[in-house]
C-alpha cells in the first residue's frame, strides 16, 4: 500500500489546472449505457474511481478506446447480459461507489438490474432509498436475493409519472433521470439534485436525444423517447479540487494561479473561502490567490461566530467541508464546521488535534476550530487517510506543518485526484510516494 512522505514548511509558486470533475465523469460514464451508438467523453480524469468503472464497463461488453490522455470513446452496442448478472458484477459494484448509477441505466435499457451495495468512503450511512424508490415509481419492482445478499430491480416497461423526491440526493437523481428518459408519457421530479454534475449529465442526455428541461432547477421535466444516440461531451472542472487548491495556497502562504476554473460553476465556494479571510482575484476564467502572511475569519453581521455547513446545491458541497476547516485551524478567530449530511467524515480531526490544532469535536456533526493566526505552527505527524476528501485535508496540513509527515493509504487520495504528488512538486512542494 502506498504513502506520501511530505516535507512540510515549503511555499508553493506557479500555475496549475485543475482535472476533469470525478462526480461528473462517474455520472455521464454511466450514461453511455444507454445507447448502443458511440459517446465520446472529453475531460475525464485519471484517477482510481473512474478508470476502475471504465474497466467494470469494459467487462460489461461497452467497447471502449481510449483516443487521447483524458478522451474516450464508449460503445454501448452488445452488453454482456452474463457478465451482468454474475457473482462478479455484484463483487466489483460492491468495491466501488460510482457503480451505483449504473442502476437506472440497466433498468431502463435491459428491464432488469441485479445490484450489490456499493462501496466508497467510508463517511457514514449512505442509503440508497431514494434511488430505488423513484424507479420504483416508474414502474420497476425492486426485490432482495438474500443468498446473494443483491437488489434485483425488474420492469417490463418504464412509465412516467410525478415524484416529490424524499431528499435532493445527487447520485439519485443521477438514476433516477436517467431511467426516465426511456420512460413513457411525462416524468417530473420535485426536489431535484441540481448541482452542475446533475446539470451536465442531463446536457449530455439531451444531446443524445433526451427532453428534459427545468435543467438548473429543482423541477426536472422528462419527456420519454424510444432511443437515443450518440454525442460528445466535455466534464467540468473539478470544483472540489479547486477549492482545494485555494485552502492549499492559504494554509502554505503561496502564490498560486489556478487556470480556467469555469468560475460560474464553483456557486458558493469562492465566498465560503472569503468568509475564512483569504483573497483572491477572479483574472477571466482563472482564480489568483497571492501570498498571504495571515488571514481571519468573518463573524456574522451580530458578532457571533462564523458557521459553514454543507446545503444541497447551490449551498456549499460537503466535499470541501474538510478542506475548509483544516484551513481554518491557522486563521484568526474561530468558526463552526457543520457537515449535516454525513456522520462519519469529521473523525479525522483527531490526526490534526495530534498535529496542534485547537479543535472541539462537539458530536459526529459539528466541530468547532479556533484558529492558531500562525502563533503556532502545526507539527508533522505520521497519518492514515481515512477518505478522499479527509486524505486531501491532511496533505494539506501537511505542507503546511513543520518537519516532514507520512500520510498512509493514499490510494484513498488517488481515488480522487490525479497525479497530485506530480503536479504539487512541480509548484515547489516536497513530496515522495513510497509503495
Amino acid at each position: 500500500m502506498a504513502s506520501f512522505v511530505v516535507e512540510g514548511g515549503h511555499r508553493l509558486k506557479g500555475s496549475i489546472r485543475p482535472q476533469g470533475a470525478k462526480n461528473e465523469a462517474l455520472q455521464v460514464i454511466c450514461a453511455v449505457v444507454l445507447t448502443p451508438e458511440p459517446v465520446i467523453i472529453e475531460n475525464i480524469p485519471q484517477i482510481l474511481d473512474v478508470l476502475n468503472l471504465i474497466a467494470l464497463l469494459e467487462k460489461m461488453g461497452v467497447e471502449v478506446e481510449r483516443l487521447s490522455d483524458h478522451t474516450y470513446q464508449f460503445k454501448a452496442e452488445k452488453l454482456n447480459r452474463t457478465y451482468i448478472e454474475s457473482d462478479e458484477f455484484l463483487k466489483a459494484c460492491a468495491k466501488l461507489r460510482g457503480s451505483v448509477m449504473l442502476i437506472g441505466p440497466l433498468t431502463a435499457r435491459l428491464g432488469r438490474s441485479v445490484f450489490a451495495k456499493p462501496g466508497g468512503d467510508k463517511i457514514g450511512r449512505r442509503r440508497l432509498d431514494t434511488h430505488f424508490v423513484g424507479i420504483q415509481k416508474l414502474g420497476a419492482a425492486l426485490s432482495y436475493d438474500s443468498a446473494r445478499h443483491a437488489y434485483v430491480l425488474e420492469s417490463i416497461g418504464l412509465k412516467g409519472c410525478d415524484m416529490l423526491l424524499d431528499e435532493a440526493s445527487v447520485t439519485g437523481t443521477a438514476n433516477i433521470v436517467m431511467a426516465a428518459v426511456f420512460a413513457k408519457g411525462r416524468t417530473t421530479i420535485y426536489n431535484a439534485a441540481c448541482e452542475p454534475y446533475i446539470q451536465q449529465l442531463c446536457k449530455l442526455l439531451n444531446a443524445m436525444g433526451a427532453k428534459i428541461s427545468g435543467i438548473a432547477s429543482n423541477l426536472l421535466i422528462i419527456d420519454g423517447v424510444e432511443e437515443l444516440g450518440g454525442a460528445t461531451h466535455r466534464i467540468l472542472p473539478d470544483m472540489i479540487e479547486v477549492g482545494s487548491f485555494i485552502g492549499m495556497a492559504a494554509m502554505t502562504q503561496s502564490e498560486i494561479t489556478i487556470e480556467e476554473v469555469c468560475f460560474p460553476q464553483l456557486g458558493i465556494i469562492p465566498e465560503a473561502f472569503k468568509r475564512l479571510g483569504i483573497r483572491m482575484e477572479q483574472r477571466g476564467d482563472d482564480i489568483y490567490i497571492p501570498a498571504q502572511e495571515s488571514y481571519e475569519i468573518e463573524s456574522f453581521i451580530d458578532g457571533s461566530i462564523l458557521t459553514l455547513a454543507d446545503a444541497p446545491w447551490p449551498g456549499l458541497t460537503p466535499d470541501l467541508l474538510s478542506v475548509l476547516l483544516v484551513v481554518a485551524t491557522q486563521a484568526k478567530g474561530s468558526v463552526l464546521i457543520h457537515q449535516k449530511m454525513f456522520e462519519s467524515r469529521l473523525f479525522f480531526v483527531d490526526k490534526l488535534i495530534d498535529m496542534g490544532a485547537q479543535i472541539i469535536l462537539c458530536d459526529p456533526h459539528r466541530a468547532v476550530v479556533i484558529g492558531h493566526n500562525r502563533a503556532v505552527q502545526l507539527r508533522a505527524n505520521n497519518m492514515t487517510s481515512p477518505d478522499i476528501r479527509a486524505g486531501i485535508a491532511l496533505l494539506i496540513a501537511a505542507l503546511s506543518a513543520n518537519g516532514v509527515s507520512r500520510i498512509d493509504h493514499i490510494d484513498q487520495i488517488d481515488r480522487g485526484y490525479e497525479d497530485i504528488e506530480e503536479r504539487l512538486n512541480a509548484l515547489g512542494a516536497k513530496i515522495r510516494r513510497e509503495e
